[in-house]
């Protein structure tokens, strides 16, 4: 399915991630103890994407691209073990296979005791998130997610440098985006190569009871569209993914006192418990706040 007609027909916004910091790029490698800033999750994320590294798909005409790089603990020096990072992107017909039991141009692996990872994929493209709009180009990126058992899980995307669509996308431009964009160099087999190395950070711990209570659909009483006022709350490792007709359109992670926030605060969702037993999530989105009530749990 093409991008641009799966957000006409779902009319589904992609939030931000909150960011954290920078690792430094010294000539070479990136290095630091800042942990990597986090980017937009965006619709099509997808969970269940099969472990494989070689993820060009059959017939394609893309670009080949190897994309590799280290895991670190928040200390940027300790490469992080057994660590899970997940890659999706478009192909190069500005397409995200949303349905396949393919899962193209989407693949999975951890990390051994040196905490490297490798793909071999095709160089995404750029595309109008909104085929009514010029000025909604988004540049080429790869969407990456990594989880650890022992640090905050991680949501970002990387950019290429040269692109010329950085400077008019939202996420792209944004000051903590500067050290993912990456220069794209190539090998002795003239072969692009991307290396994008990646510092955690600590995870804040909620216990399995409180995540428990929370997951589940919520219904909203204010005036949304019907499809719209169904809201659902789903833990994958660390993260709460917010869900909005059936897609996964935001990443959450704890901060404290029952709530969870995305990028620069947005969306942000706080939970109440009420006296009866009923729970009840404030969710601020960027121009609206919205009060939902759970009334299906899992």
């Amino acid at each position: 399915m093409k991008r641009r007609r799966f957000i006409k027909q779902s009319s589904l916004m992609a939030f931000s991630i909150s960011a954290f910091g920078a690792i430094q790029w010294d000539g070479k490698k990136y290095v630091g103890d800042r942990p990597t800033t986090t980017d937009i999750l965006g619709p099509f994320y997808r969970p269940g994407a099969p472990f494989k590294t070689n993820i060009i798909p059959p017939h394609s005409k893309g670009i080949p691209l190897h994309l590799s790089g280290v895991i670190y603990m928040e200390d940027g020096e300790t490469p992080n073990a057994n660590a899970m990072i997940e890659i999706w992107h478009c192909n190069e017909n500005q397409e995200y296979d949303n349905t396949s039991d393919d899962f193209l141009c989407r693949g999975a692996m951890r990390t051994g005791k040196d905490g490297k990872y490798n793909f071999t994929t095709i160089m995404p493209v750029p595309y109008k998130a909104n085929p009514d709009s010029d000025s909604s180009w988004r540049p080429a990126h790869i969407h990456l997610r990594v989880s650890s058992p022992s640090q905050q899980d991680l949501i970002t995307q990387i950019y290429f440098k040269g692109d010329q669509y950085i400077g008019m996308d939202a996420s792209a431009s944004a000051p903590e985006s500067a050290d993912r964009i990456l220069m794209v160099s190539t090998n002795s087999k003239q072969e692009k190569e991307v290396v994008f190395d990646i510092v955690l950070s600590k995870t804040l711990p909620l216990s399995d009871e409180v995540y428990q209570k929370i997951e589940g659909l919520y219904r909203s009483d204010q005036k949304l569209s019907d499809s719209e006022r169904i809201f659902e709350f789903v833990r994958r490792d660390d993260i709460l993914f917010m869900k909005l007709k059936g897609q996964y359109i935001a990443g959450l992670k704890y901060v404290g006192n029952n709530a969870f926030e995305g990028g620069r605060g947005f969306p942000k969702v706080t939970f109440n418990w009420e006296q009866d037993g009923h729970v009840k999530a404030n969710i601020a989105l960027r121009k609206i706040q919205v009060t939902a009530e759970k009334f299906l749990k899992y």
